[in-house]
């Protein structure tokens, strides 16, 4: 007999506090890989350090082909507290949902992939293909746990790759990218009266920027829309009345399919060499790549999104094809295996990501674990 049916198991994911930073990690790391190992799943650790690690379990299927499940242990901190109805970090339950920090940004999918491996197991049923369930730490962050995870050659001869962010149980199929760049630019000091005697480090660099800007909006994703650029941080100036001679700027860019950071960096190159052309080279800069995450996309065509879209027919819930504006995991585990499909499902609401007041629909949690049981 199982030790959790499946909401308490939920429940006591959720009363692991795994706040990126600030909490243990691998605490939900742990209680998983114990749960998963009570029901006869092969499971274990990857360590990374005191905090953190990845737990790892397999449930082998009929066939060798293999197939990845994929959920993040780590939170995003709780934010005001005087903004929350309810204690973060204790799951509530009203009108048939969850509140908790982590419940829809996606401990229920978490939760409902760990609970479904097991329960398999415990019944008997024998999956199809041999399921990789991988729990990832430092998704919010860095991303370490999905770097050790590919670098452990755990995603090997993959075939499918299923994440169960917050999709509200519609296919997610496609993702943006995200690049992070840091821009310092030198210039030249003046007098703020004669500012044609210096370079300008601030205007040349929201200059650059809004050049940049204009190539990277071009195009656009019949699901996700255009690419989008905003400056995220700027800092630069001496006194009010002194030409700036340096200035960062940070610049957060979310790129459509087909976009690359690649081409990103190159569109930089080409500005900044015109702003150097009309400076006659007395302008002087550096870009740097603090975060780099590729878009994903998978065909709508591919066999694994069919059988979701019957599946979800077939229950009548809505099929229609959704994409995401922020980075999973998935853009980490692909960057050695950018031909595996890569499917975002999951039971959360996108729309309560990192707010306060986040839940998860009890049904649909449900719903998931009914709906994997079914196509695995």
């Amino acid at each position: 007999m199982m030790k959790y049916d499946e909401e308490s198991f939920l429940k006591e994911i959720l009363s692991i506090s795994s706040v990126n930073g600030a909490d243990s990690e691998r605490n939900a790391a742990v209680f998983i890989k114990d749960f998963l190992q009570e029901c006869g799943v092969q499971a274990g650790l990857q360590e990374i350090d005191g905090r953190r690690a990845n737990v790892v379990a397999v449930l082998n299927g009929r066939t060798e082909e293999k197939v990845i499940w994929n959920g993040h242990l780590d939170t995003v901190p709780y934010g005001k507290l005087s903004e929350w109805d309810t204690d973060p970090a204790v799951p509530v339950k009203k009108n048939g949902c969850y509140y908790a920090r982590g419940a829809s940004d996606m401990k229920g999918g978490l939760a409902a992939m760990a609970w479904t491996l097991g329960f398999m197991k415990m019944k008997n049923r024998i999956p199809k293909q041999t399921i990789l369930f991988c729990g990832t730490c430092d998704e919010e962050k860095g991303g370490t746990g999905a770097k050790v995870l590919l670098e452990s050659g755990a995603l090997d001869h993959a075939s499918f790759l299923m994440i169960g962010e917050p999709t509200g149980l519609r296919p997610g199929v496609a993702q943006k990218g995200c690049l992070w760049l840091k821009l310092r630019v030198h210039g030249r000091t003046s007098h703020g009266a004669y500012p044609e005697e210096g370079i300008n480090a601030v205007h040349y660099g929201i200059r650059i920027f809004e050049d940049l800007r204009e190539r990277i909006e071009k195009g656009r994703h019949k699901i996700l829309g255009t690419s989008t650029a905003q400056i995220s941080g700027i800092r630069g100036g001496i006194a009010p009345n002194m030409t700036p001679d340096e200035a960062e700027l940070t610049f957060d860019i979310r790129m459509i399919p087909g976009l690359t950071g690649e081409k990103v960096l190159a569109f930089a190159d080409e500005i900044i060499g015109r702003y150097k052309e009309q400076t006659k080279d007395a302008l002087r800069t550096e870009v740097y790549v603090e975060n780099e995450r590729a878009a994903i996309e998978i065909a709508e065509n591919s066999s694994w999104v069919k059988r979701l879209d019957r599946e979800l027919e077939r229950r009548e819930l809505p099929y229609e094809h959704m994409g995401i504006n922020y980075f999973t995991d998935a853009s980490v585990l692909i960057r050695q295996l950018p031909e595996l499909p890569v499917l975002l499902f999951g039971p959360g609401n996108p729309e309560m990501a990192h707010k306060p007041n986040e839940y998860l629909e009890l049904k649909k949690y449900l719903e998931y674990i009914r709906i994997l049981l079914q196509l695995f």
